[in-house]
């Protein structure tokens, strides 16, 4: 495993995993027009500057990691290849559930079914599995580094999010945030 790996452009490249965010973004915007304007914090939503800084950062590391990926050929045949593709198909399968309870409620209600009753941020669990599983896969430790960085933003995003839907829905979601951990069995009160 390397700090960074020789970078060519290839079919058989880190791209591929990476993709399917291209793919639930379109997804999103063209099955649910209404979904794709909720797939994103309201300007509303009250944001210190440290947060806004960290929601720059996040934006950059996620655009950084796409275009690295580009660059980055799978190790194939080895032991770090299939690891990293089994991380990545549980996050894509996260993913492509989370996306479709997203999608499939109704934007002006609370969003409780399927992985969300599991999880409040499945979304951005998908995410960090994905970007991770990708890592390993091409035995990239700088990927996974920027895989970590990401998952760190994702966390303070989230937190956002979650004071927003506080005010947007009231008891109602305090009640979902008493019942359903933000992680996937980790407790409320770890972060």
């Amino acid at each position: 495993m390397s700090l960074i790996p020789a970078f060519k452009i290839g079919i058989w490249n880190a791209w591929i995993f990476m993709s399917v965010f291209i793919v639930q973004m379109l997804a999103i915007a063209f099955i649910n027009k209404s979904s794709w304007e909720r797939s994103h914090v309201s300007k509303e939503a009250r944001r210190n500057m440290l947060e806004r800084y960290i929601g720059i950062i996040a934006n950059f590391i996620w655009l950084l990691t796409l275009i690295y990926s580009i660059f980055l050929p799978f190790r194939l045949g080895t032991i770090w290849f299939y690891v990293g593709f089994l991380v990545f198909i549980i996050g894509f399968i996260l993913m492509t559930i989370a996306t479709y309870d997203f999608i499939t409620t109704p934007p002006d209600q609370l969003i409780t079914k399927g992985l969300y009753r599991f999880s409040r941020h499945p979304l951005y669990l998908s995410t960090f599995f994905i970007c991770v599983g990708s890592g390993i896969a091409t035995a990239s430790w700088l990927f996974i580094f920027f895989s970590l960085i990401l998952v760190f933003c994702l966390h303070q995003e989230a937190l956002v999010e979650e004071r927003y839907c506080l005010d947007k829905y009231g008891s109602a979601y305090q009640e979902y945030i008493n019942s359903v951990p933000r992680w996937f069995g980790v407790k409320n009160r770890l972060w």
